[in-house]
């Protein structure tokens, strides 16, 4: 399921902060965040399907032949990331893995709303892609919302339409605005605030029956999927009633511009597993 926040030119050393939280099936195989050996990317993989939920291009290069000891790694600022849209239509098994859409961007050389308005929608099932440099940032799904750039702001997404208000969008949207972007504001320095970010994503409020959303799924399980932080619950129904499906790993990302030249732009993407929290 997903949700992620973008806080977007919102403070000018750091023109993104993305937090996010990947809900998925237990026993889904998953690799954690790494420098992919077949790809210029940096994040968690998805052994089942091969893409990713959130990564950044990064390609790791020697500095030269008397200093093959010394690996950089050289950045150009992309960024994605992928979340499933909930609407209670399934999945068909002739479509494509809907990770290949954050890879297939970061690798490429088209700006954030060309790569947008050239996807082909009908090959994935529903998703909400937000992709983005230093410059731009664009949210599109294949569920009627075209390609649309990501103005100055807070913005926070989740499994229906980018401008719907869900409980758990709303809920992380108020706690970000009063418990984390004023510490960015005061020191931007990921060390500073993270630990006040990973507690606000962590947040397990479910939503009173009254707010929930109708998305096509039973009630009971619409409200466990309610919070920001999706605590292990059984969601198949099967003979053994065992946790398959809940949060699993926890992100933040941030891009960092200490001077106009584009070479001092830095990405940082940490993530942590959720297995004891």
């Amino acid at each position: 399921m997903c949700i992620v926040a973008i806080a977007w030119q919102l403070f000018d050393e750091l023109p993104l902060v993305l937090l996010s939280n990947r809900d998925e099936f237990l026993e889904r195989p998953t690799q954690a965040l790494h420098q992919w050996s077949d790809q210029p990317v940096y994040a968690g993989r998805d052994s089942q399907s091969g893409g990713t939920w959130l990564g950044v291009y990064r390609q790791k290069q020697q500095q030269s032949y008397q200093q093959q000891h010394q690996v950089t790694a050289k950045q150009n600022g992309r960024w994605a990331a992928v979340l499933n849209f909930r609407d209670g239509v399934q999945a068909s098994a002739d479509e494509r893995s809907r990770g290949e859409l954050v890879t297939n961007f970061l690798t490429s050389d088209l700006s954030p709303m060309a790569f947008a308005r050239q996807i082909n929608l009908q090959n994935y099932a529903g998703f909400n892609l937000i992709i983005g440099n230093d410059k731009q940032a664009v949210i599109v799904n294949n569920r009627g919302y075209a390609p649309t750039a990501l103005h100055s702001g807070l913005h926070v997404f989740s499994n229906g339409q980018p401008d719907e208000g869900w409980f758990k969008t709303e809920k992380l949207r108020g706690r970000l605005r009063q418990e984390v972007l004023p510490l960015i504001g005061e020191d931007s320095r990921l060390d500073y605030w993270q630990d006040a970010a990973l507690d606000v994503m962590s947040d397990k409020t479910l939503a009173p029956e009254n707010k929930l959303p109708k998305t096509g799924v039973a009630k009971p399980i619409e409200q466990a999927l309610s919070s920001v932080f999706i605590a292990p619950i059984v969601l198949n129904d099967t003979a053994i009633k065992m946790p398959s499906y809940g949060t699993r790993t926890q992100s933040i990302l941030t891009l960092r511009c200490t001077k106009a030249d584009e070479s001092e732009l830095k990405a940082q993407l940490i993530s942590r597993e959720t297995t004891d929290l």
